[in-house]
């Protein structure tokens, strides 16, 4: 159960991620949601990187917490199951 909650996380800040970089309609309300959720899940490093380039930027504000949550998520995983 933590591995599919982390791997979620990671994929809604994934999506962000790719929906930025494409310019997506951010009126639409999948992309709203999914812009809502990652503003979320990735608050703690808002604006830990800030990169005059707005591509990289969304890249690392939105891909550390990412690769974080799925980081600590399957450690988490691994150290129950071992228990």
């Amino acid at each position: 159960m933590i591995v599919v909650i982390a791997d979620c996380t990671a994929v809604i800040l994934g999506l962000w991620i790719l929906f930025a970089l494409l310019g997506a309609n951010r009126a639409n309300d999948l992309v709203s949601a999914v812009h809502d959720a990652s503003l979320w899940l990735a608050g703690w490093s808002h604006d830990l990187f800030t990169m005059d380039t707005a591509w990289l930027r969304t890249v690392l504000n939105f891909g550390l917490p990412a690769v974080v949550y799925v980081l600590i998520g399957h450690f988490l995983a691994a150290r129950i199951r071992r228990a």
